[in-house]
C-alpha cells in the first residue's frame, strides 16, 4: 500500500490581467456614453457666403464705476431710454434693424444691463451683449 500523498494539481485561473482589461473597458464605456447623446436632434444649419457679423450701429458701455456711455459721451441713467430711442431712429434710414451693442464690465450691475436691453428692444433694435 502506498502511503505517500499524491501530488494533486489545483486548477487556477490567472486573473492578473483581468483587472486591467475591465478597467480599460469601464473607461471606454464611460467616455462613449458621454459622447453619445440620444436626445439630440440633428439639423442642417445654413451656411453664409459672406461675413454676417452685426455692425455696431449703437454702442452702450458700462464701466466698473457704473457710469453709462452712449458711444463716447457719458449719459445720465434717467435720460438713457430717450437718447437710445433717438439714436435708433437716427440709424434706421441706413440700416433696417439697428443693433445696440452693450459693453459691460464684469463688476457692473446686471440689472442695468437688462434695463438697457429692454430699452433697446422697446426702441426696435437688435441687442448684442458683451460682458468683459
Amino acid at each position: 500500500m502506498n502511503i505517500r500523498k499524491r501530488l494533486k494539481s489545483h486548477p487556477e485561473v490567472h486573473t492578473g490581467a483581468l483587472n486591467d482589461i475591465l478597467f480599460i473597458l469601464l473607461l471606454f464605456f464611460l467616455i462613449v456614453s458621454t459622447l453619445a447623446n440620444p436626445n439630440v436632434v440633428r439639423v442642417n444649419n445654413p451656411k453664409g457666403q459672406k461675413d454676417t457679423k452685426a455692425k455696431q450701429t449703437i454702442v452702450v458701455s458700462i464701466d466698473k464705476d457704473q457710469n453709462i456711455y452712449l458711444g463716447q459721451s457719458p449719459v445720465a441713467i434717467n435720460m438713457l431710454d430717450s437718447l437710445l430711442k433717438m439714436e435708433v431712429d437716427k440709424a434706421r434710414p441706413n440700416v433696417d434693424t439697428p443693433s445696440v451693442v452693450i459693453n459691460a464690465d464684469t463688476i457692473s450691475h446686471y440689472g442695468e444691463v437688462f434695463r438697457i436691453m429692454q430699452a433697446a428692444k422697446k426702441a426696435g433694435a437688435r441687442v448684442v451683449a458683451n460682458v468683459k
